[in-house]
């Protein structure tokens, strides 16, 4: 069995790419890096925020899923759950 936190690796990598966009942007916000004037404007620290956040939702989710699949397996997986009915010889 899997545990909770091993994620796949392309998953870990957007997470990781997301982190330094949001380092990038607080780090722009606060004045601490010069960006090029493109990226100077606090527009593009917002949009940076949002980019940042969306790559890290992919690894929300896997880990959500997978959080419900231990909580819950037979409402993740329905079909494995079931039980083969008994033939009962009195019904014949």
């Amino acid at each position: 069995m899997r545990t909770l936190g091993a994620l796949p690796k392309s998953v870990l990598i957007l997470e990781a790419i997301g982190m330094v966009v949001l380092a990038v942007a607080w780090l722009s916000l606060n004045q601490y890096i010069t960006l090029p004037t493109p990226l100077a404007s606090p527009l593009a620290a917002v949009i940076m925020i949002f980019i940042g956040i969306a790559l890290m939702l992919p690894a929300a989710g896997v880990l959500f899923l997978g959080i419900a699949r231990a909580a819950a397996p037979q409402l993740m997986n329905p079909g494995s759950a079931r039980k083969k009915e008994k033939n009962d010889d009195t019904d014949d």
